[in-house]
């Protein structure tokens, strides 16, 4: 099975391969057509959604994965969102979405203030690429969850969809 990863992030590629370690996995960087920092669950899905797609129609793939993260605003402030789809070439797609916690208010501020989550975090912690390590997820819960946790926990959703639709039909 080829499966096409619409990222080049080690986080989110780590999460695939995890999942399907007898799998031919390809990483590549496609267009999730939403903007960079997505500011909600339905824009963050939907990048999601975008990437699985996009990679169909990469280098003969079986199967699209697009993992995105985002940041929602709720009653209790802004909170990391994370969205993972897959697509297939028999035109199904699965959807799931994962954890959620709060960012402090002073990485919100910045945020709502146009910036993207990834360059605050890696000056928030002053290390570089916080985004292909261990995320804000893994900053703000003392790596108890990490990125690659998080978006393991959606590949696992995922793959269950998946099998349990060929189980089924």
């Amino acid at each position: 099975m080829k499966i096409v990863v619409g990222s080049t992030n080690p986080a989110k590629v780590q999460a695939v391969i995890n999942i399907y370690k007898e799998a031919e996995v390809i990483s590549l960087q496609v267009e999730s057509g939403v903007s960079e920092q997505p500011f909600s669950d339905e824009e963050t899905m939907n990048g999601a959604v975008n990437r699985a797609r996009n990679c169909l129609l990469e280098k003969g793939a079986d199967i699209g994965i697009g993992l995105e993260g985002g940041v929602v605003k709720m009653e209790r402030g802004l909170f990391v969102c994370n969205w993972g789809a897959m697509a297939t070439k028999d035109g199904d797609i699965f959807i799931a979405g994962g954890a959620r916690i709060p960012l402090p208010g002073m990485i919100a501020d910045r945020l709502e203030n146009g910036e993207e989550l990834g360059p605050v975090m890696d000056d928030f912690t002053k290390k570089a690429n916080i985004r292909k390590k261990e995320g804000a997820i893994g900053v703000f819960t003392n790596e108890r969850i990490t990125r690659a946790d998080m978006f393991g926990n959606i590949m696992e959703m995922l793959a269950g969809q998946y099998e349990y639709k060929k189980n089924h039909q």
